[in-house]
């Protein structure tokens, strides 16, 4: 059985910590190890780590995917969620109250500035959420000339697209900000690299996240470079605690796993972790928290086990932590 909570509508977390008076890092931070739960601020996180843990981190910068458009004479949202090799992409058709599960194959659905887009095919046989389309103009230009962030109903007004990227965002391509990453600041990253805590980058691009419960992670493109590889293998191999920063980092790391070691791999993944695949590699992970039923509660349950997880995620909703992009964030560690 998973973790299990029930999630206050008022722990959602509405606006940025900056909106509220905070600095990114001064967001909450829990600290869950099998030594106990802690809490703290994330500007302390260096007081739980070790000189020689790693951080992986993931580069990826968030897209404004988020377009307005014409269906049928009405207004929608179009998520562009996931670049697809063939040129074409991954999108989710939404209206005022959610997903649109009615597309057709060959619909046209009209875009700003004269741009279409047709629907080809549903991602998945029998899903009627991500479909397959084609664009009439190339996307990264549209988006760009038209697109805001993707933001749910528990954020109720629009946040510019600086508040959507992490400190270590270099690479456009995600459809949702890796939100794990948010808290961290440039001077906190001067303490712990200070403090002998390294870093080690990789790539992965998330797609839209998944509204439905149970509803499995859909492929996600990825890259860990060869020198990532080679300085995970070191850490583990002298001792230190490899740590992810979010779950992002940790699905790219562990589908670069061949024969217990992490090697330079780059493509897509359709890794899910969970019971069925536990982690190989990560130690830790650094994660916001997640609703209840999200895929990534059973990822961070393949990180630091169910029992762990369920404690602070019990601590967390007692303590009233926020929750989403914009909320505090945890720290899990099995060992």
């Amino acid at each position: 059985m998973s973790v299990r909570f029930e999630l206050p509508d008022e722990l959602s977390a509405s606006a940025p910590p900056e909106a509220r008076g905070l600095a990114r890092d001064e967001v909450r931070l829990l600290v869950a190890a099998p030594s106990g739960v802690h809490h703290t601020v994330f500007a302390s996180l260096g007081d739980h780590l070790r000189a020689g843990d790693l951080l992986v981190v993931n580069t990826s910068g968030t897209l404004p995917a988020a377009v307005d458009a014409v269906r049928a004479g009405r207004p929608v949202a179009v998520h562009f969620a996931t670049a697809l090799d063939d040129g074409t992409w991954v999108v989710e058709l939404r209206g005022p109250g959610g997903p649109l599960l009615d597309g057709r194959p060959g619909e046209r659905v009209e875009l700003p500035a004269g741009a279409s887009l047709t629907l080809l095919a549903p991602v998945a046989p029998g899903a009627a959420r991500l479909w397959r389309a084609q664009v009439s103009v190339p996307v990264p230009g549209l988006l760009a000339a038209a697109g805001r962030p993707i933001r749910y109903g528990y954020v109720p007004r629009a946040w510019p697209l600086s508040d959507y990227q992490t400190v270590f965002a270099r690479e456009p391509g995600s459809a949702e900000m890796p939100s794990a990453a948010r808290p961290f600041t440039t001077a906190l990253v001067t303490r712990l690299v200070t403090d002998g805590v390294l870093f080690a980058p990789l790539l992965l691009h998330t797609g839209v996240s998944s509204p439905e419960a149970g509803e499995p992670p859909q492929a996600e493109r990825f890259r860990v470079p060869a020198a990532t590889a080679a300085l995970v293998s070191w850490v583990r191999s002298r001792g230190g605690r490899v740590i992810a920063v979010g779950t992002t980092a940790a699905r790219a790391l562990e589908s670069a796993v061949a024969d217990g070691e992490v090697r330079a791999a780059e493509g897509w993944t359709d890794l899910v972790l969970g019971p069925d695949r536990p982690a190989a590699v990560v130690d830790g992970i650094v994660t916001g928290l997640h609703a209840p039923d999200a895929s990534h509660l059973l990822l961070l349950e393949a990180v630091a086990g169910r029992e762990l997880v369920q404690r602070a995620y019990d601590a967390a909703v007692q303590r009233r932590y926020l929750w989403h992009e914009f909320g505090d964030v945890s720290l899990l560690l099995r060992r």
